[in-house]
């Protein structure tokens, strides 16, 4: 072997180890997803191996699922963009802290040092029949009796702004410490004012932080089903409750298996558009 084709080789034989953790945890499961997906659950509650398209034409053709799918896609897009609001401002100011920057990483990051459940059912201590804010309305005299505050849409809504709000906060944070100051103080030095060299300079150089910070918290929001399942309704289900009621509940292992490849498939193709638009480098300092 010639030391070019050494030379060519090495790059593969270093990557060897991670290539095969990742093909052996994560290509081969979802091969066997797909498999799954076309086998069918007979009536004695047995899988029935084979190629069958009961259910992706179930999945595809019934409008419950098609709704849920649409309500999944309308509750994640309404979470990002008001984490996108919130999380702006928050992240901008750290960024341009000039004291107290790493205190103020710190406390963002304290939330993932508890567990996201328990974190969400800490809602139900804050938010229930009992709970701190209706004891307090109460005590206060501004109502006469509890008020209703769970298991509807907005609580949904409101846990998962809790629970993604910091990866947010967070991509928009490095995108803006990477812009230079001194851009802005230009744009004010040529008439602008702080305002206007802000939405001139500053939020567009900033957009990609800010559309890495969406594609994860809608991804990550769409997928779950913790939350739902602990703060909403029955009639505020997601799709990944549907996946998990399949699965878990009713061990229909095709069904469920058809299901979360329709999810994976369409957060997929977002995730494309914005590999298409962004390039995944901006996420990948996020993350890091």
């Amino acid at each position: 072997m010639t030391l070019e084709k050494r030379e060519a080789r090495r790059p593969w034989l270093l990557l060897s180890p991670a290539l095969t953790t990742i093909f052996f945890l994560l290509v081969v499961p979802v091969i066997f997803v797909v498999v799954y997906s076309f086998w069918l659950r007979t009536a004695s509650g047995a899988d029935q191996p084979g190629f069958y398209l009961t259910n992706w034409a179930e999945v595809l053709t019934d409008s419950f699922y098609r709704d849920i799918l649409f309500h999944t896609l309308k509750i994640s897009t309404i979470t990002t963009v008001l984490c996108a609001l919130l999380g702006y401002p928050a992240a901008y100011f750290i960024a341009r802290s000039r004291r107290n920057k790493a205190m103020l990483l710190m406390c963002l990051m304290l939330p993932f040092w508890i567990s996201y459940i328990i974190r969400t059912m800490s809602w139900i201590n804050i938010l229930g029949v009992s709970g701190a804010l209706n004891s307090l309305l109460l005590a206060s005299g501004i109502i006469s009796e509890p008020l209703q505050l769970l298991y509807n849409e907005m609580t949904v809504i409101l846990g998962l702004i809790h629970f993604l709000l910091p990866f947010m906060i967070l991509n928009i944070y490095v995108s803006v410490e990477g812009i230079d100051e001194t851009l802005e103080d230009a744009a004010c030095s040529l008439g602008s004012t702080r305002w206007q060299s802000f939405l001139e300079v500053t939020l567009p150089l900033s957009l990609p932080g800010l559309a890495a910070g969406g594609l994860l918290c809608f991804v990550l929001g769409a997928g779950t089903y913790i939350t739902p399942l602990i703060l909403g309704g029955p009639t505020d289900a997601m799709f990944a409750n549907l996946v998990f009621e399949a699965i878990i509940t009713q061990l229909d292992w095709p069904l469920g298996s058809a299901l979360s490849l329709v999810l994976v498939a369409v957060l997929g193709a977002l995730i494309l558009i914005y590999n298409r638009f962004f390039g995944m480098s901006q996420l990948m300092k996020g993350l890091s």
